[in-house]
């Protein structure tokens, strides 16, 4: 029983227990719920306690669940309310955009016109105030309306005194004006607005000159043209390249006595109407074109305002602008005379002008400003014209270059400038003017070359006999004691050749004038050039002659002849370059001519060729040959092939009787051995497999025609049996097989003396293999 109690006593306890642990942790924080729960596992009952805790939470479920059910009905009615004020609220702001729409576009009138009315009564306000500074201020308004209309009209000078009474005299009378000291900072600026305006003829003035250089240049080199040649006619002195003559000098060359007043300028242009001079009248002074009064007023102006530094730098900075485009040449300068011409007549005018200014302005530029422009001029026209030679094809247009910058030099020089320079760069041209005479002297040998008929030249009368000689030198007594018709050795392209070579000179000697070189350095100009003519242009229009496919023996042999006879001339030649340049042959360094090589490579060249074309020939006619080797029959005449060959050489060594002897008998001798390797080739060929003694016994009437062509002397200056020995192999071979004398053969081969000792045994086993004794 009381055990009983105790353990229904112990239950209580432990509920009273459990219930304060539930308390617990339903009323302490998360974080500090770990010893709570430990002492629930520390006692024995934590069942009871899980189902304690399940009894609870259920009990706390019904309870949220009927609080829920308790306000569920409030919170739909406050959801509900909610959703009716914002479709009020969406109404009101259309209401509000609709109201401020119609109040922006009511007000849009409003708001225009209230700011018509502020501008208007601002407006109104300006003009009211305005009208009283300025009948306050009238007499500073017309003084400064005087002052532009003096600038107006050009008038500077009461300009600036104008502007001197309206700073001193009126402004200090409204001062206490904002207006007055608006227009005593504005006096500055007016002093410069009068300077830029009193520029302006200045601007003027530089633009007409640029215009016109060409004009007042081309002025300038007339008058140094007359000058030149005056000098030339009646002082007969050399002009010294390095010379420079005074300013005092080139005023009378150049310039009339100018008058005290300046003359009137066209709209203050600068260049005075002159009408065109005729050639034969006298030129006028290149400075009497030009009105140099706007530049003297502008110097004048500045130097009164204290500005003088600023004019000379504005005026040097614009005439070099105008010298960097004068010196700009054209593209197309090199294709005209005339565009040399102008680009010259440009520079010219510029210095022209230029030079006049520095002696008569007293400083707007100064010597060593005119010497950094012509510096500067010097290199930029000589690296233009070293551009635009090298493109000119035609000499004549590169001598009439050379002739023009020898006047530009001229001129230039006259005032003072240095030009050496140029004289140096027309050196360089000269080999330009070199390169394009031989190009020129290319198609003239050409044409000359492919014009000649290779003839000798035919003279019915003592008149073209002379003529002949005349243009020739050529002398040959016999030739002269002959009757006419007669012929030169020559064909008509020597005399015509050597007078181009002669022309070719008269052309170089051309451009060496006025370039102050002396005899000597003329003379070698003149050899080397001439040089260079004959071993390029003239040797290889030969050369091309004597390769052509067409060249025949007859024009070779004429070759040979003529080139022989130029050779002899070219002493003519070096005694005509002595005469034209009076520099002696034994002068020291002087050039020597090597038209004798010239001629000598082409004769040789020719030599071989006739060499080469003989044997072409006798190849022709060998084709022709048509052999029965097998033929049983016993010819008694040589073949008409061959009868041929031997009548085509015949013919031809008659026509050799000019040539020289070596040359003769050279071409004889390659002839026959040529033909008798040609005939031996025949007989071994290997199609001839089997011949007969009948058809070598013709093959031996055709050999022994070539042994008499041999022997009758074709050609002078041959020893007895010299040409025969080209047919010996061919002769030895020969009689062994007709003879058959084979006995003889084998007794005496390999002694020095033999009968047969220039027939090779593998010859003769070759052909005695192929004999068919049948």
């Amino acid at each position: 029983m009381e055990r009983g109690k105790m353990a229904e006593a112990e239950s209580l306890e432990t509920a009273a227990e459990h219930e304060r642990i539930l308390r617990e942790i339903e009323s302490t924080d998360t974080a500090c719920i770990g010893p709570t729960l430990r002492s629930v596992y520390d006692g024995e009952e934590h069942g009871r306690f899980m189902e304690k805790l399940e009894t609870r939470i259920r009990n706390h479920d019904r309870e949220i669940e009927k609080m829920c059910n308790f306000h569920y009905q409030g919170f739909v009615d406050s959801i509900t309310e909610l959703l009716k004020v914002r479709g009020e609220a969406q109404k009101l702001k259309n209401q509000v955009t609709d109201t401020n729409r119609k109040l922006q576009h009511e007000g849009k009138e409003l708001v225009i016109a209230m700011e018509e009315l502020k501008q208007c009564r601002l407006q109104q306000r300006n003009i009211s105030a305005t009208v009283d500074k300025l009948m306050l201020c009238l007499p500073v308004l017309e003084m400064y309306s005087k002052l532009r209309d003096q600038m107006k009209t050009k008038r500077h000078y009461p300009a600036l005194k104008t502007l001197e009474y309206l700073e001193h005299t009126y402004l200090p009378q409204v001062s206490h004006y904002r207006f007055c000291k608006v227009m005593v900072d504005n006096i500055p600026k007016l002093r410069e607005e009068i300077k830029d305006v009193s520029m302006s003829d200045l601007k003027d003035f530089l633009e007409s000159i640029r215009k016109h250089s060409d004009k007042i240049g081309e002025t300038a080199m007339k008058q140094a043209q007359q000058q030149r040649n005056l000098d030339n006619i009646v002082l007969q002195q050399p002009r010294i390249g390095s010379k420079r003559k005074s300013k005092k000098d080139a005023y009378i060359i150049f310039d009339t006595e100018i008058e005290s007043t300046s003359p009137k300028s066209e709209q203050d242009s600068g260049i005075l109407d002159v009408e065109d001079e005729e050639d034969d009248e006298e030129v006028p002074g290149a400075q009497d074109l030009v009105d140099f009064s706007p530049v003297y007023r502008c110097l004048h102006i500045y130097s009164v305002l204290s500005a003088r530094e600023t004019f000379e730098n504005y005026y040097r900075k614009q005439r070099r602008k105008q010298a960097r485009l004068v010196l700009q040449p054209p593209s197309n300068m090199h294709e005209t005379l005339d565009g040399y011409r102008k680009y010259f007549n440009q520079i010219v005018g510029f210095f022209v002008v230029e030079d006049h200014i520095l002696h008569t302005t007293q400083g707007l530029v100064n010597r060593a400003y005119i010497d950094e422009l012509w510096e500067m001029a010097l290199s930029k026209t000589i690296a233009a014209l070293r551009t635009h030679s090298s493109y000119c094809s035609d000499p004549n247009l590169v001598l009439d270059l050379k002739n023009l910058i020898v006047l530009f030099a001229d001129t230039l020089q006259v005032y003072g400038f240095p030009v050496n320079q140029l004289f140096d760069m027309l050196l360089e041209i000269r080999d330009q003017y070199s390169e394009t005479l031989l190009k020129k002297w290319t198609g003239i040998f050409r044409n000359i070359l492919d014009s000649d008929n290779y003839s000798p030249i035919p003279v019915t009368s003592e008149e073209m006999y002379k003529k002949v000689v005349g243009q020739f030198p050529f002398q040959d007594i016999e030739l002269e004691k002959q009757p006419f018709p007669k012929k030169f050795p020559f064909s008509e392209f020597v005399p015509k050749v050597y007078n181009q070579i002669k022309e070719f000179i008269y052309a170089c000697l051309k451009f060496s004038e006025d370039l102050h070189l002396s005899s000597t350095e003329v003379d070698d100009m003149i050899r080397k050039s001439t040089n260079l003519l004959l071993t390029r242009i003239l040797s290889n229009s030969l050369q091309n002659v004597i390769k052509r496919k067409n060249i025949g023996l007859t024009e070779l042999v004429q070759i040979i002849i003529n080139t022989t006879h130029l050779e002899k001339s070219c002493k003519y030649l070096e005694e005509f370059i002595t005469n034209i340049t009076n520099v002696l042959p034994e002068t020291v360094h002087t050039t020597k001519l090597y038209g004798i090589t010239t001629f000598k490579d082409a004769r040789h060249a020719a030599e071989e060729e006739i060499y080469t074309n003989l044997n072409q020939k006798i190849d022709q006619f060998l084709q022709l040959a048509d052999y029965d080797w097998m033929t049983g029959d016993l010819g008694n005449k040589a073949s008409d092939y061959l009868v041929d060959l031997i009548a085509f050489l015949r013919s031809t060594f008659a026509v050799f009787t000019h040539l020289p002897g070596k040359v003769a008998q050279t071409a004889c001798m390659s002839a026959c051995k040529h033909l008798a390797t040609s005939l031996m080739q025949l007989l071994l060929e290997a199609e001839v497999r089997q011949l007969t003694l009948g058809a070598l016994q013709q093959f031996n009437l055709d050999v022994r025609e070539c042994e008499q062509f041999a022997r009758s002397g074709p050609v002078p200056g041959f020893q007895e049996d010299t040409l025969q020995l080209a047919f010996i192999d061919l002769r030895q071979l020969l009689d062994l097989f007709i003879q058959w004398d084979w006995s003889t053969y084998l007794a005496d081969y390999g002694q020095p003396n033999c009968k047969y000792l220039r027939v090779n045994p593998k010859t003769a086993l070759t052909l005695l293999e192929k004999i068919s004794r049948e």
